[in-house]
């Protein structure tokens, strides 16, 4: 692995910062800690690290590049992409207002109105589904297993260098979910956390109507 470091620095940093820039991942993990909390965001977060691994593979096997080779079948999956963020993006739209623990005591109306934590495995696939159809992770994985990643480097070493992005990937977005779930930041956004889903809600489906007209351009 010694003589492997300057291509892996090269992967670490470009890597960091494509997971650091905004995109579909980064406003899934914002929703679920501020709608439904730490555990929701920090299971979600895992989803995605997990979906890395997804990218790694088909990167390894070469489908990535077959992706590229044959556009219909790449057009096919940014529509499939366009369409879960769209939905996603919908139900942002629709989120009702929330209220704040004082006010709406166990067993109320309004506390019964409230999202419902979804459990671990849903919230993990969530995470997992919003990464796996997410273009930008697909587009960066066939760009860096095609240019940086010398084709002599061993498949064993290549999957260390996934299995690096998928950790580094979980922890930035624990991190971010933690951040999210303070009391001070989640009560600052408690009473206008309806308008945090639908503003989030706005982002996805934006960025599922530049994906669509982008495909059919």
């Amino acid at each position: 692995m010694h003589g492997y470091w300057p291509q892996f620095v090269k992967i670490a940093v470009a890597h960091m910062l494509a997971v650091a820039s905004p995109g579909p991942d980064f406003a899934m993990v914002v929703r679920q800690s501020l709608a439904h909390g730490r555990r929701a965001a920090v299971w979600t977060s895992v989803g995605i690290g997990s979906a890395i691994l997804v990218h790694v593979t088909y990167a390894l096997l070469g489908i990535g590049i077959l992706l590229r080779t044959y556009p219909v079948a790449f057009e096919t999956m940014k529509f499939l992409c366009a369409a879960y963020l769209a939905w996603i993006g919908v139900r942002g739209l629709l989120s009702r207002p929330r209220h704040a623990p004082a006010e709406s005591p166990f067993g109320s109306k309004a506390a019964a109105e409230r999202p419902a934590e979804p459990e671990p495995r849903a919230a993990w696939t969530t995470g997992f589904l919003t990464n796996v159809f997410n273009p930008k992770a697909t587009l960066f994985f066939v760009a860096i297993f095609a240019t940086v990643v010398d084709p002599r480097t061993p498949k064993l070493v290549q999957g260390a260098y996934g299995l690096w992005m998928s950790a580094t990937t979980m922890g930035w977005f624990v991190a971010v979910s933690l951040l999210f779930t303070r009391d001070s930041v989640r009560a600052a956004f408690v009473r206008g956390g309806h308008w945090i889903d639908r503003v989030m809600g706005a982002v996805l489906l934006a960025l599922a109507i530049a994906l669509a007209l982008a495909s059919v351009g």
